[in-house]
């Protein structure tokens, strides 16, 4: 019973009987009569028992995935069956195969494609719907199916744990009668668990940005999951502080210097921005030079050529000492804490470090204002995490674009109303490369 146009059509279990063409002119695909060719199909699913008598022939019309590029209609002859044996509370049953199951009206292959192409192809599940000609609470049901099939239930142990938290919806509020004051019910703020030196992408994501939420997370993990861990990127959170100290007090901490460059150029803003208003007694306008140099005063001189470094440093000096001596000043101050954290992954010697940071703190104290003093101090409380980068190297990089994947997906998807789907995508996205469906060649 099988032939090429059954081995064509590849559904385990059943044979084509017949194709007939739907006529010239119509875009449907041809009309495949399937009829079975599996033994098995004629077991009882309640007892096992092989049924021997045929009660009626039925004929049902599964949906499945196009053949060669058309989508065939097919039309399976079956037979319904009595069962004979007296203990089975099942009197009569139909035949059915692996993909298809029974009252089934999808193939399982086209289910699985349709929950494929949204967990590793990147659709959404309104696009992956009308690619199949599905409903889409059917194709959430199959990429729930396949997400929980191809994701592990526990992470793998990891050595650096990446944690940071990212914004999602509206918060939410009831009233307590009981403590008399409002109670939050939904949070705003959620806080992921990434996975920094491997490829498991995002871990979890719990919400709330509590202490208790990230032990709590923590704690759910096995104690030789959490002894494995040997680094954890943050930023300048004290929330993410106080809860690694408690759950992994092994783990070295290492800030992210990404954040440390944006309060360096944060505290240049502000200067500028002060003294301004001080002397001009306005904010900064066209026309006014260290306004109009706001955009090159945050970037490092490193990356700027020689044409535009001197000409601004010019610039600056020309201004009224009241506006471009602090200016210069602060931009000094963030050079010089740029300079410290460009020793990462160089190894340098604690000579080397403790001269520059020393250069820091000095032009700091020497300038007198009180948003260097602030960003001095900020950097003296997270001394030992920043030391930590420089010697390390390590980075809350893959956080943050794992927190950019999940802003993409929620926007792909207009929004999601479950927290858990949202979960499942996330982590199904970022953890295509591991899987290997970034690169399938």
């Amino acid at each position: 019973m099988v032939n090429n146009t059954t081995r064509l059509l590849g559904l385990e279990g059943l044979a084509v009987a017949d194709v007939v063409s739907a006529g010239e002119g119509v875009e449907q695909g041809p009309i495949v009569h399937l009829v079975t060719a599996d033994e098995q199909a004629r077991a009882c699913p309640a007892c096992g028992a092989f049924a021997v008598r045929v009660k009626e022939w039925v004929t049902t019309r599964p949906r499945d995935l196009p053949v060669a590029g058309r989508r065939c209609d097919l039309r399976w002859r079956k037979r319904r069956w009595y069962c004979d044996e007296q203990a089975c509370p099942r009197g009569t049953f139909t035949e059915h195969v692996a993909q298809v199951p029974a009252r089934a009206r999808l193939t399982r292959r086209l289910r699985q494609a349709a929950g494929t192409a949204v967990a590793d192809g990147g659709r959404t599940i309104v696009q992956s719907a009308r690619d199949h000609g599905m409903s889409w609470p059917v194709v959430s049901a199959a990429f729930t199916a396949h997400a929980t099939r191809v994701l592990p239930d526990q992470p793998a142990p990891v050595t650096v744990l990446g944690i940071d938290e990212i914004r999602r919806g509206r918060p939410r509020w009831t009233w307590d009668e009981t403590t008399d004051s409002w109670q939050t019910v939904v949070d705003r703020w959620h806080v992921g668990f990434v996975d920094i030196s491997g490829g498991q992408g995002l871990l979890g994501q719990v919400e709330g940005r509590t202490s208790a939420t990230v032990t709590g997370w923590l704690g759910q993990r096995s104690q030789t999951w959490r002894d494995g861990v040997a680094f954890v990127a943050i930023d300048m959170c004290t929330i993410f502080k106080s809860a690694i100290r408690t759950a992994l007090p092994q783990a070295r901490l290492v800030v992210d210097h990404f954040h440390l460059v944006q309060l360096a150029n944060q505290a240049v803003t502000e200067v500028r921005r002060r003294v301004t208003v001080q002397v001009r007694g306005r904010r900064g306008r066209k026309g006014n030079r260290e306004w109009e140099l706001r955009n090159r005063l945050t970037r490092s001189a490193a990356r700027m050529h020689g044409s535009q470094l001197d000409p601004m440093i010019d610039d600056l000096m020309a201004l009224p000492k009241r506006i471009g001596v602090p200016i210069l000043a602060a931009w000094n101050a963030k050079e010089d804490l740029l300079d410290l954290l460009a020793l990462a992954r160089a190894h340098p010697a604690r000579t080397v470090v403790a001269d520059r940071l020393f250069r820091f703190y000095d032009r700091c104290a020497a300038s007198g204002l009180p948003e260097l003093q602030r960003l001095a101090s900020t950097v003296e409380t997270w001394w030992p995490e920043i030391l930590a980068f420089i010697q390390t190297g390590i980075t809350n990089a893959g956080s943050e674009g794992t927190n950019r994947v999940i802003k993409t997906v929620a926007r792909d998807a207009y929004g999601f109303r479950n927290p858990e789907n949202q979960r499942l995508r996330t982590r199904c996205a970022t953890t295509r490369r591991s899987r290997g469906f970034l690169h399938p060649a």
